[in-house]
């Protein structure tokens, strides 16, 4: 773990990226892989979660147990590929809320456009974990925490599943208080501002369109 970014390089998570990056992977294959990976993934990012006792009687004697306190958690998807991670980790926390930010890229400036925007009314009262499988430009997740900072949140983390150099840095520069947690940092960006060697459009890939 670095300043800002921890790289989740578990052996499963490790194998099965390699299994999503093969271009010869079906859609049906990658989408399984993705719902594994964002409940090994949410394992580690929610780790610091506080607890509370309660008491309790188990069908021996009375404990106090540890349970989550708090306000519960929001997950928070960038449109599309951003539901695929999502769907994993909402089977690992069912109870979690939800929330949705719709982005696309401009072709011409790879600039953030939202479409799209649907959050919680007391969010600002929750621990927020943004996904999106890719970190290339930076720019759509620079937008997203932005809208979720305007709209309250206070807590954010960011999770995905490759990320670039050069969106680290974009948002180490512009949301130095929100950590990020990967797979994987890949080497870097191609001319087209995808992820090199990545796993091509996420989006793509899991729903096989192009």
């Amino acid at each position: 773990m670095t300043q800002h970014v921890t790289v989740i390089d578990h052996p499963l998570v490790l194998h099965k990226l390699s299994l999503m990056r093969d271009k010869e992977t079906p859609s049906a294959v990658f989408r399984k892989l993705l719902n594994e990976i964002s409940l090994l993934l949410a394992y580690e990012v929610l780790r610091d979660l506080p607890l509370e006792t309660r008491t309790i009687e188990t069908p021996i004697t009375e404990m106090q147990a540890p349970f989550l306190s708090g306000k519960k958690l929001c997950f928070v998807s960038i449109l599309r590929a951003g539901n695929g991670l999502l769907a994993g980790m909402m089977d690992l926390v069912p109870s979690a809320r939800v929330g949705h930010i719709g982005l696309y890229r401009d072709p011409s400036t790879l600039a953030a456009v939202e479409y799209y925007l649907k959050l919680p009314d007391d969010i600002e009262h929750r621990p927020v974990v943004l996904v999106d499988p890719m970190l290339a430009t930076g720019n759509s997740v620079s937008a997203a925490i932005s809208r979720l900072k305007q709209a309250g949140a206070r807590d954010i983390r960011f999770v995905c599943l490759l990320a670039a150099p050069e969106g680290i840095a974009q948002l180490r520069e512009g949301h130095p208080d929100v950590p990020v947690f990967t797979a994987a940092i890949d080497s870097h960006l191609n001319d087209h501002g995808y992820i090199v060697p990545g796993l091509g459009d996420a989006g793509d890939r899991m729903f096989g369109t192009k």
